[in-house]
């Protein structure tokens, strides 16, 4: 059989090479931008809102529960890619307070998904080779049994690392935590162990979940929404905000670099 002409066969493998020449001009365009990156300081303590797992799962046809698994596999890349450039504690919410007001069948295969997640993490080579902390944060009281046992294990398997910082918030609400440090303000004030003079924000701040840990310097939210929904609201006071369109499930590492671009563009003032 004659071969075709050569135009025909350079037409014939033109979407072909295009697509390679395509892939590799993104790789190329990406490896750089994390060179640049990594030229820069990055943020300490990166805060994530993961939103928009439901709204991917409308968007291509899947259910609710494939959704969430979806943005459970993102959760996995996101850390290595804090890892390769040096995040040192990340902190992710996970579920909200005001989360539990969702069907009880969304909630139940949630439950699932962080029970097995959290057992994962207690064998996960990653999290020992890097001496990862792992610590969930939130009214653990609110939790099933299960999850609050698998917690448990996750946070028995990392308690003596310090390397790198892995928080996940639980059933957590920034005004329930603030609430309860003044509870526990008041208690002592009552008891006489502390005066109210001595009441002062490190006071405050040595009652939250959060009480070891830096204030986070950037909090990154998906989605398209532009608020921090009940998020670490006493932390944040100085935090930077970057906010995404791209729903959790389909942040890219390219997105997540875009990000931290951002933030190391702008002049941190404190109000000074």
């Amino acid at each position: 059989m004659a071969e075709p002409p050569k135009e025909t066969r350079r037409k014939e493998s033109s979407p072909y090479l295009s697509h390679i020449v395509g892939d590799a001009l993104r790789e190329a365009g990406e490896r750089r931008l994390f060179e640049r990156v990594k030229a820069e300081p990055v943020p300490n303590h990166l805060a994530i809102i993961m939103d928009g797992n439901r709204r991917f799962a409308g968007a291509h046809g899947i259910g609710v529960s494939d959704g969430h698994a979806a943005g459970r596999d993102t959760l996995e890349k996101l850390l290595d890619w804090c890892l390769e450039i040096g995040v040192k504690v990340l902190t992710v919410y996970a579920l909200s307070t005001e989360n539990f007001e969702r069907s009880s069948e969304e909630l139940a295969g949630l439950m699932d998904l962080f029970d097995r997640a959290l057992r994962d993490i207690a064998t996960d080579e990653r999290v020992h080779r890097h001496q990862i902390r792992v610590r969930v944060i939130g009214n653990r009281e609110l939790l099933p049994a299960r999850v609050q046992e698998a917690i448990a294990i996750a946070e028995k398997a990392t308690a003596g690392y310090s390397a790198y910082r892995y928080n996940v918030a639980l059933a957590y609400g920034g005004r329930d935590e603030i609430l309860r440090a003044i509870r526990s303000l008041a208690e002592d004030v009552r008891a006489g162990r502390l005066e109210p003079a001595q009441i002062d924000s490190d006071a405050v701040s040595r009652r939250l979940y959060t009480a070891d840990l830096p204030d986070p310097d950037l909090i990154f939210r998906t989605s398209g929404e532009e608020r921090i929904s009940n998020f670490l609201l006493w932390q944040s006071a100085y935090s930077e905000l970057y906010f995404s369109d791209v729903m959790w499930p389909g942040l890219t590492r390219n997105d997540f670099l875009r990000a931290i671009q951002a933030y190391q563009k702008r002049r941190r003032r404190y109000g000074s």
